[in-house]
Formats: C-alpha cells, structure tokens, sequence
C-alpha cells in the first residue's frame, strides 16, 4: 500500500468528499409523511432482490443523520454528496409538499453546515414517487413537468445552502435496469420503451435546469452520469464497430443532446425507435449549460463479438460485483470527452468505489483492496488531469454500507461498516487511509 504522503499532489483547491443517496441509507420508509417510491414496490415484490431485503430500515440514517455527519467531519472531507428522497417531501410526486419531509433535509444541512461540509445534492437518485408510477412513470412526458416543479421547489428553499445541485443520478440505469431488462425498479423489460424513458429522462433534466435558473439559484447545476470507455477486445473489425456501437449507445446517447443538441447517428441507426418520440423543441430544452458534468466511473466496457464472447483478464482483479478493476479506463474516458466535447464544464468526479466481501476482525475491518483501488483511481485521475483535464472534485462511493439496489445488502461499497442488526458503524482501514489521504493534500495549501 502507497503511504498518503506519497500520493500525487492535486490542487490546493480540489474537493474531497463521500458519497450517498436517499434510499439506500435512510430507512423511516413511511413516517412523518413519506409516501411509497418505486423502489418501495419493487423491493416489496418476491423474487427482485436477491437477498430479499428492502430498504425500509437501511442505515437508518433518517435518525442518525447527526452521528453520521460526524463520521464525514472525522474524515476530514469537506464535501457530502446526497440525495433527497422524492416522495418523502412530495408524497405524491405532485400536490401538497411535505414539510416534516423538507424538515428532515434542513435539518440534515444545519449539521454539514456546523461542520463545515459543503453539501451537494442530487434530486433524483432513481426512486420516483410510486403515484407518479401509476400514471405512467417516465414514460408518461408529464413526469418531465413535475419533475421540473419538484426542482424549483428544493432550489426554492435549499439553493442558496447548497454547493451544487445534479438533476439526475446516471439515467443511463433508469433507463436500462428499469425499463430495459427489469434489475430495477419499475421492473420493466422492453428495450424499445427504455429508449422512450431515456429521452424523457433527459427532457426533465432540461426543463428542471431552466426552472431553477429562472428563480437565479445560486447553485451549480448540472447532472451525473455513469460513464466508461468502450475497448475492442482484439484488433478484428467486428470487435472495433462493436466497441464504438458501445460507447454510443451508453456514453454518447447521453452527451450529445447535452452538449451537441442532438443524438449520435451511430446509436440511432442500431437502437430500437418504434417507441421513440421527440417533440420539436425537446432537444432545445435538453442542450442547456451545465456549471459542472458529474462523472461516476467504476469499469470499462470490454466488448467482445467472439461466441462465446472473450473475457477481460482482470490482472488487478474485480470487485465483489464481478466488476474489472481497471483504472487506467478512467484516465482514457476523461481524456476522451475532453477531446470529443470542447464546451464541458468542469468535471466532478461524482462515485468511484469498490464493493468488497468486509468481514469483521476483532472489531476492525481490514480493507487493502479496496485502498488498493482508491490508490491506484486518484493515480488515474490526477494522470487525466495531468493532461489537462478540468476535474475540480472527487466524491468516494459509498460513506456507510448500505442497500446496494437489486443485491440488497449482500454487496458492501462503504468507507465504513454497517452492522444492520444494531445499526453500529465502524470505520474500516480504507476509511483511515482516506483521512490521512485528504489531510496530506489538505497540508499543501
């Protein structure tokens, strides 16, 4: 393991943070007003998780939000990344807000602010109000409408307290896992309807981001996507175009409404379009600036034509999810977009972490692997900015353990443990390394 002193030196001026978001930690799934999300049905329906657990108690962080703030102060971090949970201060999605709901999320702000955390949070981290499910979800253009009225308001009342505010968080899995092959939440399996939600998807963040500039919300704006780099896993022609297919589908159907204004002809002339259909002035609404690109990596796509396909040899390994650990991707995705998209506002570094199989030792849990990542990923980055990439902040993925969507809490991505019996959190040793970590670029300023 690299000693923190020994790491690359970042900017005096960089921010490091943690990560989190509403339904994974905070439990309290029906008190003080909240009302039932999508993922509220789904984890509530046999056969969708593969632990059959739910996230209604989760972290329990609804009411231990003070002592897990304490936790982020102890690690020296100057900056929390969140979500607010949807249905919890608008139960219905529309109509009344609640304001035990809004209540819980100031009150949640008081304490970073006692602690000098900046906070930055994310409005929509894939649980929708399950009222709005029943009129049609994403695939009803509506939803784009209330999602704009559900942003104003918590710029409305929150802007001004916050470092940043991300519309979406990656609405590539919205579209994909929820609508595309049913992992998630609303248990869709239609691909052509999944192209439908992803543009829709994309019309909310648009018409959300013109709603909280009209009001002049002091906030950054912007939104979060999970991205990769596509590799051919040989030289073959079918494996290049697969791979391009790859990043179009993924990466570029995402970034080029955004900041082309329209969708890349390579993923159009692939993709299923019977279900797809965009009103003349959509893609006006979607290409607004951003203040800052929220970028999660955690893989990279390695595409194989080959049947059955070829495997990635993995020489760092993978992670708990079965996932390649491959840092140098990070490096080659930042400098790729830099190239492909000259107007991108400075990037955050929104997740990047790595679940691994935590076991409990006399009390500690002795994490090297996932140091190792950490490492061996802000080596990438720094590399990336190096060669002169704009990235301003860096978000480690996740705090606390907590409920990993469809793999209940079977997967363990935190800094710190969880015991879910007693709620006890207990700081792992990557959680110490980062501590030192950030204090040692903290001392070059």
């Amino acid at each position: 393991m690299t000693n923190p002193s020994t790491m690359p030196a970042f900017s005096p001026a960089f921010t490091w943070g943690v990560a989190t978001s509403a339904y994974q930690i905070e439990g309290a799934a029906d008190i003080d007003g909240r009302g039932p999300s999508i993922w509220d049905s789904f984890t509530h329906t046999p056969g969708t998780i593969i632990d059959g657990s739910t996230g209604d108690v989760a972290c329990d962080h609804y009411h231990r939000y003070v002592d897990d703030v304490g936790i982020i102060a102890a690690l020296g971090v100057k900056a929390y990344r969140f979500s607010v949970s949807w249905s919890r201060v608008q139960p219905m999605g529309y109509g009344d807000w609640n304001e035990k709901g809004f209540e819980f999320y100031a009150n949640l702000l008081d304490t970073l602010e006692a602690h000098g955390i900046a906070a930055h949070l994310t409005l929509y981290h894939w649980d929708l109000p399950q009222a709005l499910q029943d009129l049609g979800g994403w695939l009803n253009r509506d939803t784009c409408l209330r999602f704009a009225e559900y942003a104003t308001e918590v710029a409305r009342r929150f802007g001004h307290r916050l470092a940043s505010i991300a519309t979406h968080n990656e609405p590539w899995c919205t579209a994909n896992l929820g609508y595309g092959n049913a992992q998630f939440a609303p248990g869709v399996a239609d691909t052509a309807l999944s192209i439908q939600v992803s543009h829709h998807l994309l019309l909310s963040h648009g018409l959300a981001m013109q709603a909280m500039r009209t009001i002049h919300c002091p906030a950054k704006l912007g939104i979060v996507l999970n991205q990769w780099p596509a590799m051919p896993a040989t030289a073959s022609a079918a494996d290049i175009a697969q791979a391009e297919w790859e990043y179009a589908r993924s990466v570029q159907w995402f970034m080029d409404p955004i900041f082309k204004g329209c969708y890349p002809q390579k993923a159009l002339d692939r993709m299923d379009m019977s279900q797809f259909h965009v009103h003349p002035e959509d893609m006006d609404i979607i290409h607004q600036p951003l203040d800052f690109l929220g970028v999660n990596y955690y893989f990279r796509a390695f595409v194989s034509t080959e049947n059955p396909p070829r495997l990635p040899e993995g020489k760092l390994g993978f992670t708990d999810m079965g996932w390649e650990i491959y840092p140098s991707g990070l490096t080659d995705l930042l400098l790729k977009l830099n190239a492909e998209y000259p107007d991108l506002p400075p990037i955050y570094i929104t997740e990047n972490g790595m679940a691994v199989a935590d076991e409990m030792e006399d009390g500690k849990v002795h994490d090297e692997q996932r140091i190792l990542y950490l490492q061996l990923h802000l080596q990438a980055l720094h590399a990336a900015m190096q060669s002169g990439v704009d990235v301003q902040a860096y978000f480690y993925w996740s705090l606390l353990d907590n409920f990993e969507w469809n793999s209940g809490y079977a997967r363990r991505f935190g800094l710190v443990h969880v015991d879910y019996q007693t709620q006890q959190r207990t700081l792992k040793d990557s959680a110490y390394w980062y501590r030192d970590f950030v204090r040692t670029q903290l001392s070059y300023r």
